[in-house]
């Protein structure tokens, strides 16, 4: 709380703890007067009289004093000189020793590295010179031509951006330095519409029994969150997003994986921050036809996310895709289109599952109080277009959805495009209060009209729009999409056999340091997400050494400087590898006799492996199915022509 101190040496204001010892405060009061005699200090309630020696209340809290948030202390006290006192430090039987100050939870954040390069930036928008207005030389600067400040509003309207960015949004609201501004507070106040328990008065019993307008939150209005945290969502290659959607293309069922990648600058939008995907982890999950189930919490998340911040450029998690896509009855080959301004973008559901999964995942900022502020978590859904192809689109779900979260207000409703506003409860084991909820809108006639959000009102106030591409230049950390992908039971199985079949067929165990073109497919293999996160567990390769494979696989440089291997083929997890790839992985016959081949001769699990590698070619089949390769429907028939779409396999 506040406590405000006023002596003949001016005005000054403490934050402390209720519970804080009244010594904490005399501390604080002969910071800002050191010529005070620490045993003459006095308290009191007003300017004159009822004033109480300091050292008589020593053991004493300020709550148990009575003072609450904001109470004026008066304080009283004779000069050192005055008092004729010899020492010239206060005893330590009035006054403790004098403390380091801690640093505040802003102070001690760790920011991403895409927030510290911002800071280091101006951020202004350059301009060029205007032919018409500008009359100076060419190295003079006017109102037409000077840079624009990153959060001018005319630049963000004639560009069609809707959000500021982050950076820009923090720009706008940081006051302008001054002589003071090391003791300026952050700008950035989280979000909290829950009951603030104990009152900061004192007054009451605390929420459910009492309450009052000093701990209750204030009525809420929904509107457009000014800012986003993150601009846009780059998928760093089309086939991470191919191989996703694999698993739907054979089941028809729906599938969730996590994004894998790191923040970047963005520039596109001022002072942008953009999300690279570099990978997709698929958690445990049962899919349905038109939805899923999750495992949660997923075991593997500490693992994967230490595993992903040891790559050569770290990553971690920046958001979470899934799939909702329903092929329409009359062509199997184009999907519903269901998602779309009349329908909904996200539903209730998806919007209180991402303002869960945003309220675990927040940024750490050094702007804010709390040392976090906001989520740069992305939510991804892959879902039919109006052509009936498939695309992605991304959100968030802004901070008022989030706090509204945390304070349990809202929940999905049967209607997707509706979000449902709770009752309050009063209950002690399940005490929830829920103020004044609004949204405004504009009626036929154009006026702008608020509405009571209860019980009920579109989760369009809750979403903040994200884009997303691909880049023209893809250059992925992850050059192989190969391998088997995690939690695909049945559908692709993740085996050290299979692993050490392809590793026997391009002979790892027995190649040299002069071999570059065999040790340039062998890395160009070995650089798979999927690959390296399965290898770490079979008990063969040890943690450390399997951070230091995601770390040389992942390297930018890998295939220029093949030698960036040698590290990884010198560890003792990879020739206990390799030995165990002599003794156990078949190897592939290295000639087929003329006349033609005789499976007799061939072991059955590299023929079984042979069928595995050639699925997907022309007409590839394997159990009885025939891929097609057209629209890769798989069917279940002899026949010359696909089901789906009707062209020769």
């Amino acid at each position: 709380m506040l406590i405000r101190v006023r002596s003949k040496d001016g005005n000054f204001r403490f934050e402390l703890d209720p519970n804080s010892d009244i010594s904490q405060l005399l501390a604080k009061i002969l910071e800002t007067s050191p010529d005070a005699d620490p045993s003459s200090v006095t308290l009191s309630n007003q300017p004159r009289g009822n004033e109480a020696k300091a050292s008589t209340l020593k053991g004493r809290t300020l709550k148990n004093l009575g003072l609450n948030h904001g109470d004026l202390v008066f304080v009283g006290y004779q000069s050192k000189k005055s008092s004729g006192s010899i020492s010239t430090t206060p005893s330590s039987s009035t006054v403790p020793p004098p403390v380091a100050a801690a640093k505040r939870p802003w102070e001690l954040v760790k920011e991403d590295a895409v927030d510290e390069y911002w800071r280091a930036q101006s951020g202004k928008i350059p301009r060029g010179r205007d032919s018409r207005f500008c009359k100076h030389g060419l190295n003079g600067m006017c109102d037409y031509c000077m840079p624009l400040e990153p959060f001018d509003a005319a630049y963000h309207k004639d560009n069609s951006i809707k959000h500021l960015s982050y950076h820009a949004y923090l720009r706008k609201i940081t006051p302008k330095p001054t002589a003071s501004a090391a003791s300026t507070l952050p700008p950035l106040n989280p979000l909290s519409y829950k009951v603030k328990v104990p009152c900061p008065t004192g007054t009451h019993p605390p929420w459910p029994a009492g309450i009052c307008t000093a701990c209750q939150p204030s009525a809420i209005t929904l509107q457009s969150q000014p800012f986003r945290m993150v601009d846009h969502l780059e998928i760093a290659s089309m086939d991470i997003i191919d191989r996703f959607l694999e698993a739907w293309r054979k089941t028809g069922l729906q599938r969730f994986g996590w994004l894998i990648g790191r923040y970047e600058p963005y520039d596109k939008v001022p002072m942008g921050v953009k999300a690279v995907v570099e990978a997709i982890y698929e958690p445990p999950q049962q899919g349905e036809l038109d939805g899923l189930t999750l495992g949660w919490p997923w075991e593997d998340e500490t693992r994967i996310r230490e595993l992903s911040a040891s790559a050569s450029r770290p990553l971690t998690l920046v958001g979470y895709i899934f799939t909702d896509l329903d092929p329409t009855p009359e062509d199997r080959t184009k999907n519903v289109y269901k998602r779309h301004p009349q329908s909904f973008f996200l539903s209730s559901l998806e919007a209180v599952f991402a303002a869960t999964m945003q309220r675990a995942n927040p940024t750490h900022s050094r702007s804010s109080p709390t040392g976090s502020f906001a989520s740069r978590l992305v939510t991804a859904v892959l879902t039919g277009t109006e052509d009936g192809q498939v695309d992605i689109s991304a959100y968030q779900v802004s901070e008022q959805a989030v706090a509204m979260v945390e304070a349990d207000m809202i929940e999905a409703s049967v209607d997707p495009g509706i979000v449902r506003v709770k009752e309050e409860d009063r209950t002690q084991d399940s005490a929830r209060y829920v103020p004044d909820v609004f949204f405004s809108f504009k009626n036929e006639y154009g006026l702008e009209v608020k509405k009571s959000a209860k019980p009920c009102f579109p989760v369009e106030y809750l979403l903040v729009n994200v884009t997303h591409g691909f880049p023209q230049n893809p250059s992925p950390l992850f050059r192989s999409v190969q391998f088997s992908i995690e939690n695909r039971p049945g559908l692709e199985d993740q085996t050290l056999e299979r692993a050490m079949v392809h590793l026997s067929k391009l002979d790892a165990p027995s190649i040299h340091p002069g071999e570059t073109y065999k040790k340039i497919e062998l890395a160009r293999w070995l650089s798979n997400w999927h690959l390296i996160a399965f290898l770490g567990t079979t008990q063969l390769i040890s943690p450390e050494d399997v951070k230091l494979f995601m770390k040389i696989v992942s390297s930018p440089t890998l295939l220029d400087n093949i030698s960036e291997l040698d590290p990884l083929l010198s560890t003792d997890s990879w020739q206990t590898l390799m030995a165990f790839t002599r003794e156990s992985a078949p190897s592939r016959p290295s000639a087929i006799p003329v006349g033609g081949t005789h499976d007799d001769d061939i072991p059955q699990e590299v023929l079984d492996q042979i069928a595995a590698d050639e699925v997907g070619g022309a007409g590839a089949t394997h159990e009885g199915v025939r891929i097609c390769p057209h629209c890769t429907f798989e069917n279940d028939h002899s026949r010359p022509d696909c089901d789906v779409c009707g062209l020769p396999l």
